[in-house]
C-alpha cells in the first residue's frame, strides 16, 4: 500500500539518517546553457520530424547523441555499443469506423478523432472488430485487494466493452488522506493501469471517459497522442491477452451514451466514488467498432553513455531523459503537423549532454556515471521499462540518480517542485544543492495529476532504484506564483503534445541554468559519496530495494 505523501514526509523528518557527505561536491565546472540552446534547437527542428521512434528522426537523434558523447570522451555503455535495442511494434490504425452504441433509447455515434480515439496493443492483428459488445460501466476500473476495493467484483466482462473513469475515486479530496491517498493520484488512477486491468478481466474493449480536470489535460492532448502511428512493446504472444480495442471518448458523448440507457452520467460518476460501488450494465446497449492496422516491427534504441569512475567504477549513478516525441501529429490550424517536442523533451535530452560535458571538465568521480537517453516514453515509458527489465548496469550496483523531463523555460523560480517529495533519502541531496542557491523544494501543487507515474523514473522505481525527479518551480522570481501558474497553464493548453512545442530564441534560460546546476550537484554528490540512499521506511519501493541490495 502506498503511504500518503504527508505520512512519508513525517517519516522522513523523524527517521531518515542525516547523510554526512550529501553536500554538493565543489567544482568550477557548471553545465553549459549554450550547449543546451544548441542541442534543443537542433533536436526540435523540423529536420528531426518530431523524433518518433522508428523514423528518420530517430536515426538523426541517435547519430547526434552518440557523436556528442563520443566527442566528450565518454565510453559506449552497452558492451562497446552506444545503443540498447528496444523491440517495438509500430501500429497505425486506418479505416477507423465511428464508435457506435445501439440498443438504447437512441443510437449514439462517436466520430474518430473529434469525439473518440481508439487503438490496440495487439501486435499481430491487422483487423480489429468489436461487434455488438454489451456495455458495462465499471466506475474507476480498479481492483485493489489491499484497499478492499474491486470495481469488477462479481462481474464477468469477457467479450464486453467496459466504460471507465480516469484518475482515482478520491481525486477531489482536498488533503492527502483517503482510500487512494486522497488528492494524490496512485497508479490505479493512470490510464495505463485502467487498460491493464480491463485486459486481465477479459474485456473485449476498454473506453476511458475523458474529463479534463482528473485527466490533467484537454482533449487536444488525447487526440494528438492517440492518432497516427503508435508504438507498443513487442511480446512473444503478440499481446493477444490484451483487449482488442482500447481508447477514449469525449465526456459529453459519454453522457449521451448513458442517457440512451436511461442513466445519468453525473450521478453514476458520484456513485463510483463510494466504497462498495457495483458495476452498472447499460442494459440493452451494445458497442461496435472496427479498424485496420498497419504493423511494422522494429527495434528502437536507448542511448547508453558511460563516464567511468576512478576508484569504484562498478558503482553507478544514473541520469535519464527520454529523447522521443510524437513525430507527425494532428495538424495545427496553420497546417503544421510536426510535434517538435522542444520542451518535451529536447530540453531533458540536451541536459544529458550538458551534464556529461560538465562532469568531463570537472574530472572523473569515484563512482561511474551513466547517461541514459531512452525511447518510447510518449508511448507508455517503453524504453525505460525495457531498461528496467534488462538493466545494462545492475540496479543493485546503481546508487540512484535523476530523471529530467520537460525543463521549464518560464524563468528562474524560488522553488522546485519535487514529484514524490518525501519518498526517498535523495531529498537530502537536493535540499543541500538548493540551499547553495537560496532556493527550496516544495511538494506538488497538483498531486491529482499523477506526474509520479508519467515519466521514466517510475520504470526504475518499480525495480527499487531511488530516482529524483523535480520540475521547475511555479514561484517565479519575476511575477511570483501567479506568473508561474499562468505559464504552466499556457504551455499545457497551447503547446503540450502539439505542433507548437517549438524552440523559441526568446525563452528565459535562467531557470534551466539554475536547475541544471541542481542536477549536476546532486549527481556529483551521489558519485562521490560512499552512502547508498534508500527509500524511506514504509515506502512502496523500499522492500524491493532492500532485497536487491541484500543479494548484490
Amino acid at each position: 500500500m502506498r503511504t500518503s505523501l504527508a505520512a512519508i514526509a513525517a517519516i522522513l523528518a523523524l527517521s531518515s539518517p542525516v547523510i554526512a557527505d550529501a553536500a554538493p561536491a565543489k567544482s568550477a565546472a557548471a553545465p553549459s546553457v549554450d550547449t543546451m540552446k544548441r542541442l534543443v534547437k537542433e533536436l526540435s527542428s523540423d529536420a528531426y520530424e518530431g523524433r518518433a521512434p522508428g523514423t528518420a528522426g530517430e536515426e538523426k537523434t541517435l547519430a547526434l547523441l552518440s557523436a556528442e558523447f563520443a566527442k566528450l570522451g565518454l565510453k559506449p555503455g552497452n558492451k562497446g555499443s552506444w545503443f540498447q535495442d528496444v523491440p517495438l511494434v509500430e501500429i497505425t490504425a486506418k479505416n477507423v469506423s465511428p464508435l457506435t452504441f445501439t440498443g438504447g433509447k437512441a443510437d449514439v455515434t462517436a466520430a474518430y478523432g473529434a469525439e473518440m480515439v481508439a487503438g490496440t496493443y495487439r501486435t499481430t492483428q491487422q483487423h480489429i472488430a468489436v461487434k455488438d459488445s454489451p456495455v458495462v460501466f465499471v466506475g474507476y476500473g480498479i481492483n485493489a485487494p489491499e484497499k478492499g476495493w474491486n470495481d469488477y467484483a462479481g462481474l464477468d466482462v469477457k467479450g464486453k466493452t467496459v466504460v471507465i473513469l480516469v484518475n482515482d475515486p478520491d481525486y477531489e479530496t482536498k488533503g492527502l488522506t483517503g482510500p487512494f491517498n486522497g488528492r494524490a493520484m496512485t497508479y490505479y488512477g493512470r490510464w495505463t493501469y485502467k487498460f491493464e486491468e480491463a485486459a486481465r478481466q477479459g474485456a473485449a474493449a476498454a473506453i476511458i471517459v475523458h474529463d479534463t480536470v482528473p485527466a490533467a489535460y484537454g482533449w487536444n492532448v488525447v487526440q494528438s497522442s492517440w492518432t497516427g502511428a503508435q508504438h507498443v512493446a513487442d511480446s512473444a504472444n503478440g499481446n493477444a491477452d490484451q483487449s482488442a480495442a482500447i481508447g477514449w471518448i469525449q465526456k459529453d458523448k459519454a453522457a449521451a451514451l448513458f442517457a440512451s440507457a436511461g442513466l445519468d452520467l453525473t450521478a453514476q460518476m458520484a456513485d463510483a466514488k463510494k466504497p462498495g460501488f457495483k458495476a452498472v450494465p447499460l442494459t440493452g446497449v451494445k458497442a461496435s467498432l472496427s479498424f485496420d492496422n498497419d504493423l511494422r516491427k522494429h527495434s528502437s534504441k536507448n542511448v547508453v553513455a558511460l563516464l567511468p569512475g576512478k576508484t569504484r567504477p562498478d558503482e553507478y549513478v544514473l541520469y535519464s531523459a527520454h529523447w522521443d516525441h510524437l513525430g507527425h501529429c494532428e495538424a495545427a490550424p496553420d497546417g503544421d503537423d510536426i510535434c517538435n517536442g522542444a520542451v518535451d523533451n529536447a530540453t531533458g535530452t540536451a541536459a544529458l549532454v550538458a551534464l556529461a560535458q560538465a562532469n568531463v571538465k570537472a574530472g572523473p568521480t569515484d563512482r561511474s556515471q551513466v547517461f541514459l537517453a531512452v525511447t518510447g516514453e510518449e508511448s507508455g515509458l517503453l524504453g525505460s521499462a525495457y531498461y528496467g527489465k534488462n538493466p545494462v548496469f545492475p540496479f543493485a550496483k546503481t546508487v540512484g540518480g535523476v530523471n529530467m523531463d520537460a525543463l521549464s523555460v518560464a524563468g528562474l523560480a524560488k522553488n522546485v517542485v519535487v514529484i514524490g517529495k518525501g519518498k526517498s533519502q535523495l531529498d537530502a541531496y537536493l535540499d543541500r544543492a538548493l540551499a547553495a542557491q537560496g532556493r527550496v523544494a516544495t511538494t506538488e501543487p497538483t498531486p491529482e495529476k499523477g506526474y509520479y507515474y508519467r515519466s521514466d523514473h517510475f520504470s526504475f522505481a518499480k525495480y527499487g532504484l531511488p530516482m529524483l525527479y523535480f520540475e521547475g518551480g511555479e514561484d517565479l522570481v519575476k511575477g511570483g506564483t501567479a506568473a508561474g501558474m499562468a505559464a504552466a497553464e499556457d504551455y499545457t493548453e497551447h503547446r503540450y503534445h502539439g505542433p507548437k512545442d517549438e524552440y523559441d530564441p526568446n525563452w528565459d534560460w535562467t531557470g534551466i541554468s539554475a536547475d541544471l546546476k541542481l542536477y549536476y550537484d546532486v549527481g556529483r554528490a551521489l558519485a562521490t559519496t560512499t552512502d547508498w540512499p534508500n527509500w524511506v521506511q514504509g515506502d512502496e519501493f523500499r522492500a524491493i530495494r532492500d532485497k536487491d541490495r541484500a543479494g548484490k
